[in-house]
């Protein structure tokens, strides 16, 4: 099963949380771990990890804790993703060369889901989540027999 850790899900949700305050708001991670049904520790985690990337600040003192750092419109799914899980890579050597890349018969296969994956992930920004925007309305509509539209 292909599966995103809880790093990549969660950070995402703090993102979208601190977003849907208005610009500027300090929130508590206290407040942010009981909201989204985290653990502290594991909240500051990766509150450090979002710092770092220069998604969120953080605010000393008796009214302390993170804001928003960057505009969350300009932040994608995949940014957060990226920053949390690393490179998306279905499989090591679709990204790479590989000693079997001259007669392997899947690697654009391979290669075509990643950047799949990459694109829906590229069209949600952590602000337009935030806002409530259909999550669905970039993607195309669902064909029965497994084919887009």
């Amino acid at each position: 099963m292909i599966e995103l850790s809880t790093k990549g899900r969660y950070a995402t949700r703090l993102l979208i949380n601190l977003a849907g305050h208005p610009a500027g708001a300090v929130v508590r991670r206290q407040d942010l771990a009981e909201a989204e049904g985290i653990s502290v520790d594991y909240v500051e985690q990766l509150l450090i990890k979002l710092k770092s990337a220069g998604f969120v600040r953080s605010h000393r003192g008796a009214r302390g804790g993170y804001s928003m750092a960057a505009d969350p419109q300009a932040i994608t799914v995949a940014d957060v993703l990226r920053v949390m899980e690393g490179p998306f890579e279905l499989v090591p050597c679709a990204g790479q060369d590989c000693s079997r890349q001259d007669r392997c018969r899947t690697r654009s296969i391979w290669r075509e889901a990643t950047g799949a994956l990459v694109a829906v992930f590229s069209a949600h920004t952590i602000g337009a989540i935030a806002a409530g925007a259909d999550p669905h309305a970039t993607l195309p509509p669902e064909d029965p027999t497994g084919e887009t539209a």
